[in-house]
């Protein structure tokens, strides 16, 4: 009985999966608006009623494949902070591999910028899933306050540079993705390196 049961939690828990990454393709070809549960199923190869079964809406939806994302960008951030040795070098890789998610998975930082699908007039998911969504966005930039802090910020100014790093890197990323940093013929690599250099030194008294 045990193992039927098992068999069928996984059936389950695949046909999920592979709903979820239909659900990916799609989005990331018509983004959130253009997209509908209906295509969904003809992409997993399933009916409208199975995708029901696992996801009440196409927000629904679209909440698990970003929140999937942010899950693999806090892993990525982790494991840069494990193979650092200073405080210095961990804030610096931390960062970085921030940046670095989303340099090498432009699709990724695509889907993570939903709320402006419609213009800058912000639509959202609903204010349960924002909420929820926003926390794990916070959780994958949290280690660079944490090595902040260890550096000998205050918890105000260091989660004033998770914002300035955020916001520095999601610039430079737009920039370099959208082709118009060709235009200051700069690399966004370099400027993002510059800018953690910098930022680095002034908390260390340099």
């Amino acid at each position: 009985m045990e193992k039927a049961i098992q068999r069928r939690t996984n059936a389950a828990q695949e046909k999920r999966n592979l709903i979820v990454s239909a659900a990916r393709e799609v989005f990331a070809e018509v983004g959130l608006e253009g997209a509908s549960l209906r295509a969904v199923a003809a992409q997993a190869g399933y009916t409208p009623a199975a995708l029901y079964f696992h996801f009440d809406s196409k927000e629904a939806l679209y909440a698990e494949v970003l929140m999937q994302s942010l899950e693999e960008l806090s892993d990525c951030v982790l494991t840069a902070a494990k193979s650092a040795a200073t405080h210095e070098e961990r804030l610096f890789a931390v960062a970085m591999a921030f940046f670095a998610f989303y340099l090498n998975n432009p699709r990724d930082l695509d889907l993570g910028f939903y709320l402006f699908r419609g213009g800058m007039k912000p639509a959202g998911l609903g204010k349960d899933r924002d909420t929820v969504l926003n926390r794990a966005l916070e959780n994958a930039l949290r280690p660079i306050a944490v090595e902040a802090v260890a550096l000998g910020a205050t918890l105000q100014d260091a989660n004033m540079l998770m914002v300035d790093c955020f916001a520095h890197a999601t610039g430079l990323l737009l920039l370099l993705h959208t082709g118009r940093i060709r235009m200051f013929d700069a690399s966004a690599v370099e400027q993002m390196e510059a800018y953690l250099r910098d930022k680095i030194a002034s908390l260390v008294g340099e």
